[in-house]
């Protein structure tokens, strides 16, 4: 005789498999937050660092969706809301270091920056892939995808800008791609928050 009805069972399995790919993003993105901004300080790019921030908030994203994958809907919700508040700080500090580099211009280093987008890329593209499939599960899976999916439009983007600082040897391009960045956060913060109120404004069942 089976120790739990079909339904328990069957959602006591899909919250394990949902751990299980976020224990494996979380190390990951841990992992390459330190690795890009250490290449964004010594490469002096705002571009490189809008990365490494979005792997921080990745990071701190999957940690939350840990603790949210067996939890109820207005949890996830409520977790889900916090995330987009994430992201909406990452553009923020983002658009700071922007208004620095144009009170104190400089030339981000190509090769450093060109390299590291395309490491960054190769991890967050692993990281998509594993989290496919979860993308319609609930609305934490979900603000987890975008997050994912914003990885890679962001690592793709540091990469153009390398190869336009080095056709341009100027530190403008680094600047344009980093606003882009910060629209795309900003984006992506207000469609995760939006989501998650409206999840919330659902009465209880």
């Amino acid at each position: 005789m089976s120790g739990c009805c079909n339904q328990d069972c069957s959602l006591d399995k899909l919250h394990e498999r949902q751990r299980g790919t976020l224990q494996v993003v979380l190390g990951i993105n841990a992992v390459m937050f330190f690795v890009i901004v250490y290449a964004a300080l010594i490469g002096k790019s705002s571009a490189l660092m809008a990365d490494s921030l979005d792997n921080l908030g990745d990071a701190l994203t999957y940690a939350l969706s840990l603790y949210a994958v067996s939890r109820g809907a207005r949890v996830k919700a409520k977790v889900a809301l916090f995330k987009g508040g994430l992201i909406l700080l990452a553009a923020i500090v983002v658009a700071a270091q922007i208004i620095y580099k144009l009170f104190v211009p400089s030339v981000p280093l190509f090769e450093i920056m060109g390299s590291f987008s395309l490491l960054a890329l190769i991890a967050n593209s692993l990281c998509l892939f594993l989290l496919w499939r979860h993308r319609n599960e609930d609305v934490n899976m979900s603000s987890v995808w975008e997050c994912s999916r914003n990885d890679i439009a962001v690592n793709i983007s540091v990469f153009i800008a390398a190869g336009a600082v080095w056709y341009t040897d100027s530190g403008w391009p680094d600047i344009v791609v980093a606003l882009c960045l910060v629209w795309l956060l900003m984006s992506s913060a207000i469609r995760v928050i939006s989501s998650a109120l409206s999840e919330l404004r659902e009465p209880d069942n």
